[in-house]
């Protein structure tokens, strides 16, 4: 668990497909902070490598669902990856 902190957080911010110059302030400052990625297939790419750049430490976790793969991760082992991060005390970002 992080130092002094007992409780988690999941943050969602929304990226999509498109052009990570438009990710907001808000989402850009979250994941420079977080200790966990949680990154759907609908993110770019681009979004997580900048994170890791500036956020070395950060564990990244890919979620991508896939409509009809079964590769895919599900939705509740989606949730219960997020709860778990969570209770272990870690600031989460679903990166969607």
């Amino acid at each position: 668990m992080p130092e002094g902190r007992t409780t988690g957080i999941v943050h969602l911010v929304g990226a999509g497909p498109g052009d990570p110059g438009l990710l907001t302030v808000r989402g850009r400052e979250l994941l420079a902070r977080c200790d966990a990625i949680a990154a759907d297939a609908l993110a770019n790419p681009a979004i997580v490598a900048a994170a890791r750049r500036e956020n070395p430490a950060v564990e990244v976790h890919d979620v991508g669902k896939r409509g009809g793969s079964g590769e895919s991760a599900s939705q509740t082992a989606i949730n219960e990856l997020l709860v778990s991060l969570a209770r272990e005390g870690k600031r989460v970002v679903l990166l969607k």
